[in-house]
C-alpha cells in the first residue's frame, strides 16, 4: 500500500514501489488522506483515545487530490504495475488506515513530505502517529535516493530487532541477497553482540553475503552520522509498542536517520 497525503505526491515512494515491482510484480494499492485540519487533529479520537485525521477538503484540495488520483494511475499504466485506488479517502481517518494495514504486507510512506506542512518536528506529529498504529511493515522513502545496493540490519539485542529483521527477509528475498551488515553499536567496547552465536545462525540463513559488525559509538548520537556514510543503503530496525515507540522517536538514533532523509528506513512493531 502507498499512502499519501492527498495534497502531497511522493515521487520518492512511487519510485521505490516501482522497482520493487520491477523486481517481483505487486498489488499497489495507492491511498489517498485527505489534508486534515491541525485545529480538528486532537479534537476527535476514536474509542481508545487515538487521534483522527479529520477530514475537511475545500475546493481547491479536492481538485488536487484528484490530480494525484490520476497521476497515480497513469504512472503505474505506464510502468506496468496491477494496481488500487481507495477512493473513499474523503473520510479517510486513522482508524480505517489501521484496519488497510491490517490486510497489507507493507505500507511505504514518503517520509519527506508526508504532511509536511503540519508542524516542523522530524519526524511530524501525523507520522508518528502512523507509524504507531500500522499493523504491518512500513517503509519510509525520502524523496532523493539511491535504490539499495546494500542493507544495514539494525541490532540491539531486543525481540523487535529480530522480529524487524526477519519480516525484512520475508518479504524481500531478493534484497536479501545484497550486501548486509548486521550492525550492534554501543560505546562500551567490552560489549558483545547480544546472543551473537544466535543472531548469527538466524541472519546468515536469509542474508547471503553478511558481515557482522560491532560499532563502538553511541548509537543516538553518531549512528545517523555514521549511516550517511553508506552509499545506496536501507535500514532495517525494530521499534516497540505504542508506548515505546514514542519513547523510540525521543531517544533513539531512528529519529535522526529518519529526519536526514538520506536513506529509505525499514520500521515495524510486534
Amino acid at each position: 500500500m502507498l499512502v499519501f497525503d492527498g495534497t502531497h505526491f511522493s515521487e520518492g515512494a512511487f519510485e521505490f514501489a516501482r522497482k520493487i515491482n520491477d523486481i517481483k510484480p505487486v498489488l499497489l494499492t495507492g491511498a489517498f488522506l485527505p489534508q486534515a485540519q491541525l485545529s480538528h487533529l486532537w479534537s476527535y479520537a476514536d474509542a481508545s483515545g487515538n487521534p483522527l485525521f479529520f477530514s475537511m477538503l475545500d475546493e481547491n484540495e479536492d481538485e488536487l487530490l484528484q490530480q494525484n488520483v490520476g497521476k497515480f494511475e497513469k504512472l503505474c499504466r505506464d510502468n506496468g504495475i496491477e494496481y488500487r485506488v481507495h477512493k473513499d479517502c474523503y473520510d479517510f481517518v486513522l482508524t480505517e488506515l489501521k484496519t488497510e494495514s491490517r490486510y497489507a504486507d507493507l505500507i511505504i510512506l514518503g517520509s519527506e513530505i508526508f504532511y509536511k506542512d503540519m508542524g516542523t518536528d522530524e519526524p511530524n506529529e501525523y507520522l508518528r502517529h502512523a507509524l504507531q498504529d500500522m499493523k504491518c511493515p512500513v517503509l519510509l522513502v525520502p524523496e532523493k535516493f539511491d535504490f539499495p545496493e546494500s542493507i544495514i540490519l539494525a541490532y540491539d539485542g531486543s525481540d523487535n530487532s529480530v522480529f524487524a529483521i526477519k519480516q525484512f527477509s520475508y518479504l524481500f528475498p531478493e534484497l536479501a541477497g545484497k550486501k548486509t551488515l548486521l550492525v550492534y553499536a554501543n560505546d562500551n567496547p567490552e560489549k558483545d553482540f547480544p546472543d551473537k552465536i544466535q543472531i548469527e545462525e538466524l541472519a546468515a540463513r536469509h542474508f547471503s553475503d553478511l558481515t557482522m559488525f560491532k560499532l563502538d559509538i553511541n548509537p543516538k548520537k553518531y549512528f545517523s552520522t555514521w549511516l550517511s556514510e553508506k552509499n545506496s543503503a536501507l535500514l532495517v530496525c525494530g521499534a516497540y509498542g505504542r508506548s515505546g515507540l514514542s519513547a523510540l522517536f525521543r531517544k533513539s538514533f531512528v529519529r535522526n536517520v529518519i529526519a536526514d532523509h538520506k536513506v529509505p528506513v525499514f520500521i515495524v512493531h510486534k
